[in-house]
């Protein structure tokens, strides 16, 4: 890799994942592709590896896929605008995981996750049904 050049040969993969916004940090794209989440030439891969251009990469992450192919590299995070030009989508991919979240749309699915920590006026019913009343015994 020649310092000069404006573009380098390779780039880590959880650098480039990061740079072309797949993730908000290189830390989550780290364990994205420790969890074998993320697929290099249809490859499991480790964060180190070398992506050069023109490479395919299987990114699986909340339930959507995205198959994209290297288009170029960059080592800083620009805006998404400048990301959307490291890569191409495949077409089939993309309009999989379109109608994934036309499905979840339509269905409310992800919408309003009622799981985890109660409301106030959740405690209170709660509290209310476990704490037995005092009436007609």
């Amino acid at each position: 890799m020649s310092e000069g050049s404006g573009s380098p040969e390779s780039v880590r993969l959880d650098k480039w994942l990061w740079a072309a916004r797949f993730f908000k940090t290189r830390h989550l794209a780290v364990e994205a592709i420790n969890g074998g989440k993320i697929k290099v030439n249809a490859l499991r891969a480790k964060p180190a590896r070398a992506i050069a251009i023109g490479n395919r990469i299987e990114i699986h992450k909340g339930g959507l896929v995205w198959d994209i192919e290297v288009l170029g590299l960059n080592k800083q995070r620009r805006s998404a605008t400048e990301a959307a030009l490291l890569y191409r989508e495949d077409e089939a991919s993309l309009l999989k995981r379109q109608e994934i979240v036309r499905e979840r749309r339509d269905t409310g699915v992800g919408a309003g996750d009622t799981s985890g920590r109660p409301t106030k006026r959740d405690r209170r019913l709660i509290q209310r049904f476990k704490i037995p009343t005092d009436s007609g015994s």
